[in-house]
């Protein structure tokens, strides 16, 4: 059987870049080679892209772009032919490829924009389309739509511009201490505040402008945020549930990828018809938001064990020990298996009349 060509697509012009590189590092080598042949497609910090054939443990290190014997330039046919174009030496060599696996995070890479050049160019995604991953990232636009569906969201103001202080001032005060200011579409809580004061408010907001045009004021939620792996396009299966227990502050970028004063907990600590919920709270709001593939939907549980929505993430992190494929691994699916089937999944979503 002839082998699948699969790129994958990582580093970015985000500040999500590292994070990338890791993902990327871990699910190319977990890819198996006997089904698939692997096209390696970097993105330096400075939005050049690069079709790259060395070493591949020069990736999570950010060695990969650093020798030019591995590197050719690369551009995307958007003529539907289903690949792309190796450009060397004033020759432009054809590269067919069956799917595209971007692994980057945030801006550029997972708010639809490298999703819907893949689209134009009919090349088969894996995981969220255009449509789902701008929505996804966009969290007052998810927020609202997802509070259609029936479940809670945080009471929040959103500013698509940028306000004056009294303006700030005076809405604010409607919302109760402490709150979270937080740019509207960035991930791994880049540009986030936690403000326990009102004379906090001014800077925090000013700060998350300088990642964003849009920023958003949340109340906070009282109780503990956990976290569900959801697969597939039709039928979705659902990873176990995790919990996050902070001691301080709040799961910042710092505490994402360190766990210095926090703990992970997998499977979280609540009772089978608790976790049972969140799983089906979770597929509610990944087909309210019209994902596809993967994505791992957060949510807050409050004392009273009432759910209220988060955030979507449609390319969460992806090393080993991530907390997506670490769900998914409590709920019975191998790291390699995962990837193999997201693959599948991302191969038969563009294949007519066939759903997963």
């Amino acid at each position: 059987m002839k082998k699948k060509t699969v790129a994958v697509i990582f580093g970015g012009y985000s500040p999500e870049y590292d994070v990338s590189l890791n993902s990327s590092y871990s699910i190319i080598n977990a890819i198996d080679r006997e089904k698939y042949k692997i096209i390696l497609l970097g993105i330096t910090r400075q939005g050049q892209w690069y079709r790259y054939t060395g070493p591949v443990d020069d990736i999570p290190t950010d060695k990969w772009h650093n020798d030019e014997q591995y590197l050719t330039n690369v551009t995307v046919s958007l003529s539907r032919g289903k690949g792309l174009y190796e450009l060397e030496d004033g020759y432009a060599t054809h590269l067919p490829i069956d799917a595209a696996f971007p692994v980057l995070h945030g801006k550029y890479g997972e708010d639809g924009t490298l999703q819907g050049m893949f689209e134009l160019a009919g090349i088969p995604i894996v995981g969220a389309g255009s449509a789902a991953s701008a929505l996804c990232m966009d969290k007052d636009r998810a927020h609202k739509l997802v509070s259609l569906a029936g479940i809670r969201i945080p009471n929040a103001i959103c500013y698509e511009y940028v306000p004056t202080d009294e303006e700030v001032s005076a809405s604010a005060r409607e919302l109760k201490l402490p709150l979270f200011v937080k740019p509207v579409k960035a991930g791994s809580s880049f540009g986030i505040t936690k403000v326990e004061d009102y004379s906090e408010l001014l800077e925090a907001v000013r700060f998350a402008f300088t990642f964003d045009d849009a920023i958003i004021i949340e109340e906070n939620v009282d109780g503990f945020e956990t976290g569900c792996a959801v697969v597939g396009n039709h039928e979705l299966k659902t990873g176990r549930i995790d919990e996050i227990e902070l001691s301080q502050g709040f799961f910042n970028y710092e505490e994402k990828y360190t766990l210095k004063t926090s703990k992970i907990h997998l499977p979280a600590r609540i009772d089978e018809d608790t976790e049972r919920r969140l799983q089906e709270a979770a597929k509610i709001i990944y087909r309210t938001l019209g994902c596809r593939g993967y994505a791992r939907v957060d949510m807050f549980l409050t004392p009273e064990l009432e759910i209220v929505f988060n955030e979507l993430n449609t390319i969460p992190g992806f090393t080993s020990c991530s907390r997506f494929p670490n769900m998914m691994k409590s709920a019975g699916v191998e790291y390699p298996e995962l990837v193999d089937m997201l693959i599948e999944f991302g191969i038969r979503n563009s294949e007519f009349g066939i759903k997963n």
